[in-house]
């Protein structure tokens, strides 16, 4: 709704000292207004950038943007089914297989020396029979996890490694270090 505008007698606009000016003629004259910098919030531009140096942080973000729009864009069924769940039997749990500390006597001493804590080895038990010789593996992919210093006054008698394989494969390698001369390689 707009209000009428003031209708003036043409005697009321020029100016007397009895009558007064109508409201807004008395208003300066329009001037230019100065060039000053914009006007800026503190801190607003450092967000970007301190995104971008933490990626994961901002990876991190988008996934839980993204996860929270699609559960809320899911459709609104009964159950889990209709949120994209497939319904399926419930996983058995697994067991979690127990590593442990395995000392095993390998006959080559100097490839012992070549071994550092973290590698993974295969383990071969070689056994000499009137036949020939006979090699299987007993262990594959074990983990080092300690070299122990060589003894100075076993000559020939090998070199001592410490694995990490699983409860039922150390007592495979204390078997076959008993029958067997036992060599590894390097995975």
């Amino acid at each position: 709704m707009s209000l009428p505008s003031p209708t003036f007698p043409s005697s009321a606009l020029a100016s007397s000292p009895e009558v007064p000016d109508p409201p807004g003629i008395d208003a300066p004259a329009p001037c230019e207004i100065p060039h000053f910098a914009p006007v800026r919030v503190r801190g607003g531009r450092f967000r970007v950038r301190r995104l971008v140096r933490h990626p994961r942080r901002a990876a991190a973000v988008a996934l839980a943007v993204t996860a929270v729009a699609l559960v809320a864009a899911g459709p609104r069924g009964a159950g889990p089914a209709a949120r994209g769940h497939p319904v399926v039997d419930p996983v058995r749990g697994h067991r979690a297989v127990r590593m442990v500390a395995a000392p095993v006597r390998i006959f080559d001493a100097e490839t012992v020396r070549l071994l550092r804590p973290g590698d993974r080895v295969d383990v071969v038990a070689a056994q000499e029979t009137a036949a020939g010789g006979d090699a299987r593996v007993v262990a594959r992919g074990a983990r080092v996890t300690k070299v122990p210093e060589p003894v100075r006054d076993a000559s020939g008698s090998g070199a001592l490694l410490v694995l990490s394989v699983p409860r039922s494969t150390a007592a495979h390698l204390a078997a076959a270090s008993a029958t067997a001369r036992l060599a590894v390689i390097v995975c």
